[in-house]
């Protein structure tokens, strides 16, 4: 299956790079499953073109995520998604998140949010992002 470049939304007002908006949204279908090893992403000109950015603005985006291992270029077609092998030990693991997840309590602290509806919001998202 092909990646459409539709399934992408870049919002130029954001204040975040449109190339970041891109790496972004392809790790959020990767972590949500939207996006298997094997499949393709456009290529820079067709993704540039749908979309309306300068194809440098994709080809940064595509070099970042071939950078982390994620795609692999396969001349002419696109990118191909990669198999991601899980790095690190379990506790390893586990201190990456901790320190991701410290950040997202800090945030709820500063929205006044207490130790319940913190829970409530990641629960809501342990239901929504599958395994």
């Amino acid at each position: 299956m092909t990646i459409r470049p539709s399934q992408f939304e870049i919002h130029p007002s954001s204040g975040v790079p449109l190339f970041r908006q891109i790496v972004d949204q392809v790790q959020a279908m990767l972590a949500g499953k939207q996006l298997q090893p094997g499949e393709m992403l456009p290529s820079v000109r067709q993704m540039a073109a749908e979309l309306g950015v300068n194809p440098m603005t994709i080809s940064k985006a595509y070099t970042r995520l071939e950078a982390e291992g994620i795609l692999e270029r396969a001349r002419g077609k696109g990118m191909v998604i990669l198999p991601q092998p899980i790095q690190g030990t379990l506790a390893q693991r586990q201190r990456e998140l901790e320190a991701a997840m410290q950040a997202a309590v800090v945030r709820g602290r500063q929205l006044g949010l207490n130790n319940n509806q913190i829970q409530n919001v990641l629960n809501k998202l342990l239901k929504e992002i599958p395994q």
